[in-house]
């Protein structure tokens, strides 16, 4: 569907498809919600709404009103600063032998943490965690024993967290998992969840990031810490050529 398709003309004033995609776009992830046909018709209403609204402001001339008049001075002014720091920004960049320097110099702020993968069974009481134990101990299946009993939606994967860091599991969880070996199953492990059956399944050991890992995140930092020695000293600049008087 083309996006200058015209979807309602209010007071001869077009709302497109566009429109709706732009007003999707500010919602955020709010936005999800109305992804729909039935949501995107709610949008387009909100936007006719919008119009009617600018309609009758204009017939009743709100815009000659002495607050509005002031308003529209304030957001001006707003707008022409961040348009004067979009300009001083326009010539700013990164190229990738800066970053690449950058990485040379500074490795070991890009170090990866180990990672362990790891499945689990979560049941709601330790009696029922030692007969699942139990059963592994008898040679059954880890995965199926997860896709019947297990109460985690990992259940679909057949208990699979793939890999997971320090910091992403809760305490009690991490504190088992990270001293197992691979292959291990675990007795139960209790959190605010219920009662865990673990199982080990693959450990990365820390490990430096290559460059092409971070290359593009590094860019964007570089590229912020460089813009904002620009603004400094576009500031300082400015400071001798306007009056500023700092009080209190």
């Amino acid at each position: 569907m083309s996006e200058n398709k015209v979807l309602a003309i209010v007071n001869g004033n077009e709302i497109t498809e566009q429109d709706v995609n732009i007003l999707l776009q500010r919602l955020g992830q709010r936005g999800q919600q109305f992804q729909s046909p039935e949501g995107k018709k709610h949008l387009l209403q909100e936007l006719i709404n919008q119009e009617l609204m600018y309609a009758e402001a204009i017939e009743t001339e709100m815009d000659k009103d002495e607050e509005f008049i002031d308003e529209l001075e304030s957001a001006k002014k707003e707008i022409l600063k961040n348009y004067a720091i979009k300009k001083l920004f326009e010539d700013v960049d990164i190229d990738d032998i800066e970053v690449k320097k950058y990485y040379e110099e500074n490795k070991a702020q890009f170090k990866k943490p180990e990672s362990i993968k790891a499945s689990h069974i979560l049941l709601k009481t330790e009696e029922k965690a030692n007969e699942i134990k139990e059963k592994l101990d008898n040679g059954e299946s880890f995965e199926e024993l997860a896709r019947e009993y297990s109460t985690c939606p990992s259940k679909e994967q057949g208990g699979d967290l793939g890999f997971f860091t320090k910091g992403q599991m809760v305490p009690e969880f991490e504190n088992v998992a990270f001293n197992m070996e691979e292959g291990n199953i675990s007795g139960p492990v209790k959190t605010q969840f219920g009662y865990h059956v673990i199982k080990l399944t693959d450990r990365q050991p820390a490990q430096e990031a290559n460059f092409e890992e971070v290359k593009d995140q590094l860019k964007q930092q570089l590229l912020a810490m460089k813009q904002s020695q620009v603004y400094m000293n576009k500031g300082n600049e400015l400071k001798e050529k306007f009056e500023v008087e700092i009080k209190g």
